[in-house]
């Protein structure tokens, strides 16, 4: 599944740290393996459910936010000296902040619903929950934890007011 994976997000491969990069690819396995996924599955999913007719797939939005995620990184290293991100924990935290929706998120009939475990957790607790569980760093965690609106009134990084921002652009010009 690994090199599937890497196949349809091929950002995994941004990650420099070895370790960082298998620990976030391991965290997507698991999430996919113990909801009976596979990657068909999570092509079809819809970035959201908090809107009709969403033409943007799941993983079209988490490449994309991603991708900005690096740009915006890019320009402000090469225009300010003193800006001090770190890429790894930026594009980890981009690739993981919505691998909880895959436990969000039920397949019924052919359409993507609310689950049951989605009631009860968004995904930030469940994508903070699984990067925990694989040995992921803190500054990791803390993107997938304050990226929405559970983060609202926390002090953010500079990686997670970048994620942050990407995501939202993503969310509010295509949904």
């Amino acid at each position: 599944m690994k090199d599937q994976l890497i196949e349809i997000m091929p950002e995994f491969l941004q990650i420099k740290d070895e370790d960082v990069r298998n620990k976030t690819l391991a965290v997507w396995e698991e999430a996919l393996t113990t909801k009976g996924w596979t990657i068909e599955t999570l092509q079809r999913m819809p970035f959201t459910l908090l809107a009709d007719n969403v033409q943007v797939s799941f993983i079209e939005h988490v490449r994309v936010v991603c991708q900005m995620c690096i740009a915006i990184k890019d320009v402000l290293v090469k225009n300010y000296d003193h800006a001090e991100i770190n890429s790894d924990h930026l594009i980890a935290g981009a690739m993981l902040a919505d691998v909880g929706k895959v436990w969000e998120n039920d397949e019924v009939g052919g359409k993507f619903v609310k689950s049951l475990h989605g009631k009860y957790l968004r995904h930030p607790f469940t994508g903070v929950m699984l990067a925990h569980k694989h040995g992921l760093p803190d500054p990791v965690l803390h993107v997938i934890a304050v990226h929405s609106k559970e983060g609202d009134g926390f002090k953010r990084t500079p990686e997670a007011i970048i994620f942050h921002h990407a995501d939202f652009v993503d969310f509010d010009l295509v949904r």
